[in-house]
């Protein structure tokens, strides 16, 4: 089983100009003539054409992500995940509360949980411009431990205007995960950039914190954690599809690195399955 924890969707017109600018730099020749406007219009514009492309990469299962960020990256709401989401097994919406957009962020999660049937909350502690371990998000992590969803947020660098690199460290975490023991966390990007080593050791010292690979090249995951197969249990795939737009390729890469067999299954499927709840 294959599961990918880090898709983004949505048309372009919600996403800002320099998005764009920025992933036409890695995309293949052939799909810079499309652009990268009309690719994620193609394959992002729809629950059925996107899960086309998750049958051709392999994927079985994929966490969509809800972002609003005006300010770094746009808007892609969380009733737009929720609606692009209904009425598919394989995808699995994540909410994105905003604190500075939303003045009860604690309800507003209860309320896109219980009501809008979200599973798990993403934050964008760089792009939205907050500290992780800020006493203010406490209500909203209590009300994820104690309704047993993931919370997942950004770690590390971004390229993308108006991001402010210093929300980013892993470090944060440490405070939320000794004060809700039970909440599990996945630090998406695994502190990329500046902060591998914080988000290792955090993720080897808590039960419940997790590192997640997205956007991070495969070819250089045991350059950036020489102890990568310590922590197979803990290390979950993502893609962070459309930007790092090749699924299959960074799947097949990943299977060339010289690590065991059961360490290849936990880290493509098997960790975010458990994190997921969900049973082959």
């Amino acid at each position: 089983m294959i599961i990918d924890f880090h898709i983004h969707v949505g048309r372009s017109e919600m996403w800002h100009p320099w998005i764009f600018e920025w992933a036409v730099n890695n995309l293949r020749e052939e799909d810079r003539a499309l652009g990268p406007q009309k690719l994620l219009d193609a394959i992002a514009g729809s629950r059925e054409t996107l899960e086309r492309h998750l049958d051709a990469c392999g994927v079985d299962y994929a966490v969509v992500l809800a972002e609003e960020s005006p300010v770094t990256t746009g808007m892609t709401t969380n009733e737009y995940v929720r609606d692009f989401c209904r009425g598919s097994q394989r995808l699995i919406p994540f909410c994105n509360v905003n604190p500075h957009l939303d003045a009860r962020p604690a309800q507003e999660l209860e309320r896109l949980v219980t009501r809008e049937g979200f599973r798990g909350l993403k934050l964008y502690p760089t792009y939205q411009h907050f500290y992780p371990n800020d006493p203010a998000l406490y209500p909203l992590y209590a009300v994820a431990q104690s309704l047993k969803i993931p919370v997942m947020a950004h770690t590390g660098s971004s390229v993308f205007r108006g991001a402010k690199l210093k929300y980013g460290d892993p470090l944060a975490f440490d405070d939320v995960a000794v004060d809700f023991p039970n909440l599990v966390i996945v630090m998406a990007h695994s502190g990329r950039g500046f902060w591998y080593d914080r988000a290792f050791f955090l993720s080897r010292l808590h039960e419940n914190v997790y590192m997640e690979i997205a956007g991070l090249p495969p070819q250089r995951l045991l350059d950036y954690f020489p102890e990568f197969e310590r922590n197979a249990d803990k290390i979950i795939f993502g893609s962070d599809w459309p930007g790092m737009p090749y699924i299959r390729r960074n799947i097949e890469a990943f299977r060339q690195l010289p690590l065991q067999d059961s360490t290849k299954e936990k880290v493509l499927g098997g960790n975010a399955a458990r994190v997921l709840g969900i049973r082959d």
